[in-house]
């Protein structure tokens, strides 16, 4: 069963929003309502549960694919756990894979549950999952690769990129080309010729013009190639 990556695609306002809570360094999770708004849940307690209605604390509501009582999450010695002892109807899932009984989460996971979506992040430890992974569906792995293999002055431009997204309300989009170069003190055209090359790297290539800089913004951020601390 497919589950929708809650952050794909998404708005810039919803990405500022998510860099907003990374920033207070405790795990939170993400998902969209029926009328897709994306919602995002600071995990303060020591356990939540998700299903359907008023008497749970991840309420999705509208999926009917969803038990009253569904799952739970967990703090466990300091980590997050994914609990399904059997008491939902149609099982739970991480990263494509039911769970048995309960288990451990890592920083971008995604919970299946019914037909939705719950991405799990964990500032703390920015680590990707060693499970498997869907690029549909959790953090792509050629993104995380090509987070790994960026020069010095490439990762510069990805972070003047997602300067707009550091501080105050409401929307912000990526940064032009000529406010990257300004900062950075390189040419327009210098910097249009590293976008370029990381459009290639993050296997961008395919989507309109107008979507890869937020994109590219987005897929730095998850990937750890621009961290929170760095705006």
């Amino acid at each position: 069963m497919a589950h929708a990556n809650p952050t794909a695609p998404q708005s810039a306002t919803e990405l500022q929003a998510q860099l907003e809570a990374a920033r207070e360094g405790v795990a939170y999770i993400i998902w969209r309502r029926p009328d897709r708004e994306q919602q995002i849940l600071k995990l303060s307690a020591e356990r939540l549960t998700i299903g359907r209605g008023e008497d749970v604390d991840i309420d999705l509501e509208g999926d009917e694919q969803v038990s009253r009582a569904h799952a739970e999450l967990q703090r466990v010695g300091g980590a997050w756990v994914v609990v399904d002892d059997g008491i939902s109807t149609n099982g739970t899932f991480v990263n494509g894979e039911r769970v048995g009984a309960r288990q451990r989460l890592h920083n971008d996971d995604l919970i299946g549950v019914g037909e939705s979506g719950i991405l799990f992040r964990d500032p703390a430890s920015e680590l990707p999952s060693p499970g498997p992974q869907a690029p549909e569906r959790t953090r792509a792995s050629a993104p995380t690769a090509a987070a790994r293999e960026l020069t010095a002055t490439q990762r510069q431009v990805l972070i003047a990129l997602c300067r707009p997204f550091s501080g105050g309300e409401g929307f912000a989009a990526p940064a032009t080309n000529k406010q990257i170069a300004e900062e950075l003190f390189l040419s327009v055209d210098a910097v249009k010729g590293h976008l370029r090359v990381l459009f290639e790297k993050f296997e961008l290539g395919e989507l309109p013009q107008n979507q890869k800089r937020l994109r590219l913004a987005e897929l730095a951020l998850q990937s750890g190639a621009v961290r929170p601390s760095d705006l």
